[in-house]
């Protein structure tokens, strides 16, 4: 199985913690080879580290045997003291240009396991130090245009994505995050398997987008529009539906995803059957095999939530199964008549007579053309070609005759 590696890092910001100490750590958005995206925290010391340990495996690309040959960016050496904001911008700036090179760097560099190691989630990304009760964390983040700028300035601590929690959630493993109703939470990273990873007050963890609604509109229900066209997926785990609405596949069937909802439960399409499915287990196809790791459980379905209650007089509303069902085979017809419509007009093109008799036309006027052909004239005589030719003319023929004659 081929090695996952990174091929995209972006500096998204920093982050001003106070436990156990006051210190800062930098937020930096990791994309893999296999499409994850994971949120990753690491302090410009450690960062530093593995820029030290990388130039020792690579002497050559690091400059240390001939300068000319360096190719592995410089990192000044950490500052211990952070006395004003100017210093925090210009180690900012520093860090997100050498985020951009080192991922530039030849494979044999960029795509080792050193880094790929150094940039793979820890325990303490996900679930960090114990907080501090007096002092809330300070975020600072980086808007999109700033960040294609190398040399941006640090925008001022702003808030998240703020949602609302609608019913009691109890974590059940320590990855998660446990909840009441009507807490307010930032939302971190969103995942398609329907697994946020949100923060409240000082704690983070996971929660199903479920349990979730914004606060200034209704559910968002669906990230795009249904797609009747359908996107293959490969199932990876069985599931056997729970609801009327569901549907129960096994491994390694191929279904069409024709609608992603935001909560992780996806409408797939099976022959003439469709129903609810989690996304979790599903593997684009053509793709390498996405597991699921440590047997994650799909999220709950908001149908399933008891007691949920949302600020929202009216929420999205949601297609039936009967919709998906009926759409899809007016797709599927509207389909089998464009397909069958290119033959239909090929084969009256066949038999149409009047085409027929354009093509005799045609025909019959190049065999004509070929009986017609132009008579060659003859060939005048010389005497009539030297009455008729320039002076210039006759003069080189009168030489070419006495040369020839002399001969």
């Amino acid at each position: 199985m081929e090695n996952i590696y990174v091929r995209h890092l972006e500096l998204l910001g920093y982050e001003k913690r106070f436990f156990p100490s006051q210190h800062y750590v930098y937020m930096l958005m990791v994309k893999w080879s296999d499409l994850s995206e994971k949120l990753i925290y690491r302090t410009y010391p450690e960062i530093h580290t593995f820029h030290k340990s990388l130039k020792d495996m690579f002497p050559i690309e690091s400059g240390q045997i001939e300068k000319r040959d360096r190719i592995i960016p410089s990192l000044p050496a950490p500052r211990w003291l952070w006395e004003s904001e100017k210093s925090r911008e210009t180690t900012k700036s520093t860090l997100a240009e050498y985020c951009q090179k080192v991922i530039s760097l030849p494979p044999h560099i960029s795509r080792c396991k050193h880094l790929s190691s150094f940039f793979k989630v820890r325990p303490e990304d996900e679930n960090p130090p114990a907080p501090n009760t007096l002092k809330r964390a300070e975020t600072f983040l980086v808007s999109r245009d700033q960040a294609r700028d190398v040399a941006s300035e640090i925008s001022a601590p702003i808030i998240l994505d703020t949602y609302r929690v609608i019913a009691d959630f109890e974590k059940s493993t320590k990855y998660e995050i446990t909840l009441h109703t009507g807490d307010l939470v930032e939302i971190v990273e969103k995942n398609e398997n329907g697994w946020w990873f949100c923060q409240y007050e000082s704690k983070r963890g996971w929660i199903p987008a479920s349990y979730l609604e914004p606060l200034d509109g209704p559910d968002e229900a669906e990230d795009v529009e249904p797609n009747y066209e359908g996107d293959e997926h490969i199932t990876i785990q069985a599931y056997k539906a729970e609801q009327d609405d569901e549907i129960s596949l096994e491994v390694g069937e191929t279904v069409e995803v024709i609608h992603k909802l935001l909560d992780g439960w996806w409408v797939v399409r099976k022959g003439d059957e469709t129903g609810y499915f989690p996304s979790l287990f599903l593997s684009k196809a053509g793709k390498r095999e996405r597991l699921n790791p440590g047997g994650q459980k799909p999220p709950p379905r908001r149908s399933t939530i008891r007691n949920a209650k949302s600020i929202h007089n009216k929420s999205r509303q949601r297609l039936s199964q009967e919709t998906y069902r009926r759409n899809s085979r007016r797709y599927f017809q509207q389909k089998g008549s464009r397909l069958s419509e290119p033959q239909r007009n090929s084969k009256n093109a066949a038999k149409s007579p009047l085409k027929e008799r354009k093509n005799q036309d045609l025909n019959s006027g190049r065999s004509e053309l070929k009986k017609e052909a132009p008579v060659i004239p003859p060939r005048p005589s010389p005497e009539l070609i030297l009455e008729r030719c320039t002076d210039n003319t006759c003069k080189k023929v009168s030489i070419h005759n006495v040369h020839v004659t002399r001969l």
